[in-house]
């Protein structure tokens, strides 16, 4: 069923509206923004992502790899009316920047084009856009290279969106290239120019009969949410034009349709007649602080982006929603912690220019907000506030271990990886206890790379990264009782501790258990703890090298001496007892295995189901994934050690699109050729 959204709120007014340019990577939302932006007089001269002088794509890692990897804005005004346009990354490894900007858009253009192989990652796009009920429309881009009827590529797009795919134009085409459109709720003709508005003309008598057929199947879909048009087309009676544009309107505001509209960026054909269509149609902030908030008064701002840069210190991307902020305001994050603003900024691409006060609908910096979030609402009032966002925080899928190339840096890399969250949430931080390990986890290789390179350009820190180790176990399949005797004479008092220790295997997941029976005080209480002490530390490295668990360690007997005996003599007595045992209990290793749950088109589950299975993964199965037409959710159990690059192969197979979540879930013992190449690749010593 379509999300709808409340009808509330006013459908424009005087207050900028915000635009979201959202798409597959590589369908020329960044070519789109500059054509916007030139259409509008806001730049002399379109630039070009080949040129690398565009607006968007500034920051030296989109420049370096050709590629957005983070949101853009700018601001521009069109006959009258005031836009600004955010410009969000389209390969799934950045997603997260779009999620955090749709928080704070009051309309979506999805810029699609006529590619099969893109329709999942599509798909992938519209269901963010569908789970926040946030208008949309789409623009078919690079229409000067299609080779098919407008009609055959939206039904190859359609199945990648939840709602219908509704044409609003269709091309007039000469000698195969499409030469203008026929605009079907205006009923009129127009032909492209170069960077330059379009012209009306006379329509053809074929392309008055062309335009008579796709405008009824226009109204046929309209018709089917607005009983008074459905009846007129029953009665082969013309609608009146201000109804079908009222339906227009009022069904792609409630998420019922997606109006479609089609153009080469790279041209700037089709551009005029997307900025008529978003002045007269896409709905006012009041729609967005309805669908954002359950608050009915009083000031707010929506914080969709979080910045650091070198010079002017931590920025909160916000949106006003309602009211006016100054600098110097204090405000309340999420109703409840007081913060002051320190400085006021526009963002236009790069660039950031102080203001002194930002009114509804704006787009604006707040400087030095050192506890605000992205995702965070603001308002002068106290009082909680509740975000109906429905966004959901996306999953690490490849990890790597980072540390700092210079000891004296281990600090500031600190705080620059805490940075790097901060600005992208989808980035995770972690320590691994059992390797040691700081991981840096996001969403691929592209993205950690981008990460990396920020951490030595921003920050001037040489980073040493590598794959993080496997936190292999070992445990024992048998028995024995061995004796740990520490006896050492220096002049003077000398050393003497002698613990009997019988050692045995657990049921996997029991852990370490020690327990004693000593009668008879042949090993005095007070030393047991020691001796503890010592079988624990012992256990913390085992015949190869990992921490020994699921073993359970029992004092028996021993022996002590009135003036040698001491708690580090008893604790060196465990030690060794330990040391000395452990090869004699048939030493095994273990392995962690994860529950993986693998999400791809379904025409790729055969290749996933394959790619597990060479992984040495055990599949448990496959299952429609809820809410996904089109899409599997593959259930196995994974070796952690086969996890590593997993997201690359996945990624090979399903164009670009698939994901996974992992969690742990046992140890598993490892024997054999698996156990001697993780034995080698991890530098650990064999066993005898």
């Amino acid at each position: 069923m379509a999300n709808t959204i409340n009808g509330k709120g006013s459908a424009a007014g005087s207050t900028p509206r915000c635009i979201a340019l959202v798409g597959p990577f590589g369908s020329g939302k960044t070519s789109l923004l500059e054509a916007l932006l030139a259409r509008t007089d806001k730049l002399q001269r379109q630039g070009t992502v080949t040129d690398g002088n565009t607006v968007g794509d500034a920051s030296p890692e989109a420049r370096a790899h050709g590629m957005s990897v983070e949101v853009n804005i700018a601001e521009t005004d069109y006959l009258g009316d005031r836009f600004v346009f955010v410009d969000c990354p389209g390969s799934v490894e950045f997603l997260s920047e779009m999620d955090g900007a749709l928080s704070g858009v009051d309309l979506a253009i999805v810029v699609a084009e006529d590619d099969e192989r893109k329709v999942p990652a599509l798909q992938l796009i519209l269901k963010a856009l569908e789970a926040r009920a946030i208008p949309r429309v789409l623009f078919l881009n690079k229409i000067d290279k299609s080779s098919r009827r407008v009609r055959d590529v939206l039904s190859v797009l359609q199945p990648a969106s939840a709602v219908p795919l509704v044409l609003r134009q269709i091309p007039i085409w000469e000698d195969g290239q499409a030469t203008g459109f026929i605009d079907l709720a205006l009923e009129r003709a127009h032909v492209y120019h170069e960077k330059e508005a379009s012209t009306q003309v006379d329509m053809s008598d074929e392309d008055r009969a062309r335009e008579l057929e796709a405008r009824f199947t226009m109204l046929e879909l309209l018709a089917d949410h607005d009983d008074d048009l459905m009846e007129a087309l029953l009665e082969d009676i013309a609608p009146d034009r201000d109804l079908v544009f009222s339906d227009l309107v009022k069904e792609m505001r409630d998420g019922l349709i997606c109006p479609v509209f089609f153009g080469s960026a790279d041209h700037g054909n089709g551009v005029s007649r997307l900025l008529k269509a978003l002045r007269h149609e896409a709905p006012g902030v009041d729609v967005l602080k309805y669908r954002t908030t359950d608050r009915e008064t009083g000031s707010l701002l929506q914080v969709i982006k979080t910045m650091h840069t070198q010079h002017g210190g931590k920025l909160s991307i916000a949106r006003v929603l309602e009211g006016e902020v100054s600098d110097g305001d204090s405000l309340f994050r999420n109703g409840r912690d007081e913060v002051k603003v320190s400085g006021l900024f526009s963002i236009f691409g790069q660039h950031a220019s102080k203001t002194a006060t930002a009114s509804k609908g704006d787009l604006v910096a707040l400087g030095r907000l050192d506890d605000v979030a992205t995702g965070d609402l603001l308002s002068h009032d106290q009082g909680d506030l509740v975000s109906m966002d429905s966004g959901e925080r996306r999953s690490p899928v490849l990890a790597t271990a980072v540390s700092a190339a210079q000891r004296k840096d281990e600090v500031r890399l600190s705080t620059a990886l805490a940075k790097l969250v901060e600005e992208d949430p989808s980035l995770s931080i972690s320590q691994n206890q059992a390797t040691a390990e700081t991981l840096l986890e996001g969403q691929g290789e592209m993205h950690l790379r981008v990460a990396q390179e920020r951490l030595a350009g921003k920050y001037g820190l040489d980073v040493a990264v590598h794959t993080p180790h496997v936190p292999y176990a070992e445990t024992i399949r048998g028995k024995t009782k061995v004796r740990g005797r520490h006896k050492k004479q220096s002049g003077g008092h000398g050393q003497f501790g002698d613990a009997v220790l019988e050692i045995s295997p657990l049921p996997r997941g029991e852990g370490i258990q020690f327990s004693d029976t000593i009668t008879g005080g042949v090993v005095p209480k007070q030393y047991i703890p020691s001796v503890r002490d010592g079988v624990l530390d012992a256990l913390t490295r085992g015949t190869f090298g990992f921490p020994v668990v699921d073993v359970a360690v029992c004092l028996t007997d021993g022996s002590y001496h009135s003036v040698d005996s001491s708690d580090q003599a008893f604790k060196m007595a465990g030690i060794l007892a330990i040391r000395e045992g452990l090869p004699e209990c048939k030493p095994v290793l273990l392995e962690p295995i994860h529950k993986v749950v693998v999400a791809c088109p379904n025409d790729a589950t055969a290749k996933v189901n394959a790619i597990v299975s060479a992984r040495r993964g055990q599949l448990l199965g496959f299952d429609a994934r809820p809410n996904w037409p089109g899409w599997d959710e593959v259930q196995a159990l994974m070796p952690e050690a086969e996890i590593g690059d997993l997201i690359v192969e996945l990624r090979s197979a399903t164009a670009g699109v698939a994901s996974y979540t992992s969690e742990f879930d046992h140890m598993a013992e490892l024997a054999g050729k698996a156990a001697e190449q993780a034995l080698q690749k991890s530098g650990k010593q064999q066993a005898a």
